[in-house]
């Protein structure tokens, strides 16, 4: 699959918490959690699952830094 987003950080899933409609998603991408919010349902049809490796795809116009 291609996509225009160019930002895939490969990681793995270190927790999933899910609600009723929603999940949190952590994913460890090299010592750092990125955390996404996804649709149950979207977890069940992915299988997704703790110790799993992903790709965490950002694709955004802005990006906010800290310092």
């Amino acid at each position: 699959m291609k996509l225009s987003a160019r930002n895939a950080l490969k990681g793995k899933v270190v927790e999933i918490s899910k609600g009723q409609i929603v999940a949190k998603v952590k994913v460890d991408v090299g010592g750092q959690t990125i955390t996404s919010v996804v649709s149950v349902e979207a977890i069940d049809e992915l299988s997704l699952r703790v110790g799993d490796e992903v790709s965490a795809i950002i694709k955004s116009t802005e990006v906010m830094l800290g310092k």
